[in-house]
């Protein structure tokens, strides 16, 4: 299965991510802000990185955007899990590099369709 870094600054919703990724055989990794989710991204080069957006330190978008000029991360699709649910929000997700843009909260199939659907789209465009 996937390595998989997710990054949140609220324990309660980076516990609850961690168990629904593990739950179906991937292997985490888990940051509390965005400068660590850019070092731990360096690091353990993931297969996805699932990240909050308002956050302390690095905001997800900054460190989405940080990952995306990064040559040795570039490559590596990140998913934006977020309670920011402005279309605004969403366009500016996307041009820091994001594949794909989830709001909190959300159930258990949303969050799975949405790795999928990232997971098999590997060179298409992203998805708002």
């Amino acid at each position: 299965m996937a390595r998989i870094l997710i990054v949140d600054d609220s324990p309660s919703q980076l516990l609850g991510i961690q168990r629904i990724v593990e739950k179906l055989g991937h292997e985490t990794i888990t940051a509390t802000d965005g400068a660590a989710g850019v070092e731990a991204a360096k690091s353990s080069l993931p297969d996805l990185v699932l990240m909050d957006v308002v956050m302390p330190n690095l905001n997800g978008f900054q460190a989405t955007r940080t990952l995306k000029r990064e040559p040795a991360t570039q490559h590596i699709p990140v998913i934006l899990v977020t309670t920011k649910d402005q279309d605004t929000d969403r366009m500016w997700g996307m041009r820091q590099g994001a594949r794909a843009y989830i709001t909190k909260p959300f159930s258990e199939d949303e969050l799975l369709e949405v790795m999928e659907r990232v997971f098999n789209q590997k060179d298409e465009p992203p998805t708002v």
